[in-house]
């Protein structure tokens, strides 16, 4: 009987010993793994960092004026960067003013960087959906919400007393290489996931006027801004809380 004993125990500890390096090279593959992981996001945090201090050479807002005259882009400098750009603009009490690039669909700089380097920082694009004509009525703009704050990682200022206290922050800048621009905000909120607020194509006036009233509703602050079916509406959005949510900002045209 003791012999069994033993022989049991012995194989009880052998078992232990199999499973405790069987947790330590697991530990051990995980933070290899974690160690991978930061170089990386670092890695490309850094080259998106290059990027955007290497185009505003293009970039020139002259501070003694205060009107929309003061942001001068060179577009011929910027689309030899890249050729899909199309436009440039600004959000106020945020970090965001990168040139836009649209693509022809909404994954390919979901992953891609301005020079069309593969890198998960993205870059701000507008919805493939969008003509860019002059006609769109609703363009929708989208980038990641990056924890460093680039790309849309400031957006979420927007829903700050401090932010929507500043009426400097209501106007933004929207620069294309025939025309410069003026979006007034009227409504920022922050919703589940959805579609919704990102249509792009509306049956008839109605059906948009419809959707002004919808996402003006939703606005967690009175902006005191008519919007008519007539108008052009610009959207920005990003995802927020591990993507169950988006974080948005809407806001018309005011310049032609």
């Amino acid at each position: 009987m003791g012999g069994k004993h033993y022989t049991i125990k012995k194989k009880s500890g052998i078992c232990k010993k199999i499973i405790s390096k069987l947790f330590f090279c697991i530990f051990i593959f995980l933070m290899i793994f974690s160690i991978i992981k930061i170089f990386n996001w670092m890695k490309e945090n850094k080259e998106s960092k290059d990027i955007i201090e290497e185009i505003q050479t293009a970039i020139y807002i002259d501070e003694k004026k205060d009107n929309i005259d003061k942001y001068n882009i060179n577009f011929e400098t910027l689309k030899q960067k890249n050729s899909d750009t199309i436009a440039w603009f600004k959000v106020n009490g945020t970090n965001i003013k990168y040139p836009i690039v649209k693509a022809d669909d909404n994954k390919y700089y979901m992953d891609h960087s301005y020079d069309k380097s593969y890198n998960s920082v993205g870059w701000v694009f507008m919805d493939y959906r969008d003509r860019f004509d002059g006609n769109d009525k609703n363009m929708v703009i989208y980038a990641h919400n990056r924890k460093d704050g680039s790309m849309f990682g400031t957006l979420k200022n927007i829903l700050t007393e401090e932010w929507q206290s500043n009426e400097e922050n209501y106007i933004i800048p929207f620069i294309t290489e025939n025309e410069k621009t003026e979006y007034q905000v009227f409504s920022v909120y922050q919703i589940e996931k959805e579609d919704y607020y990102i249509t792009t194509n509306f049956k008839n006036d109605d059906e948009f006027q419809k959707f002004i009233n919808t996402i003006k509703s939703r606005s967690i602050k009175d902006f005191g801004v008519d919007v008519a079916n007539t108008d052009n509406i610009l959207t920005l959005s990003t995802c927020a809380s591990d993507n169950r949510y988006r974080v948005v900002l809407h806001a018309k045209k005011i310049i032609n």
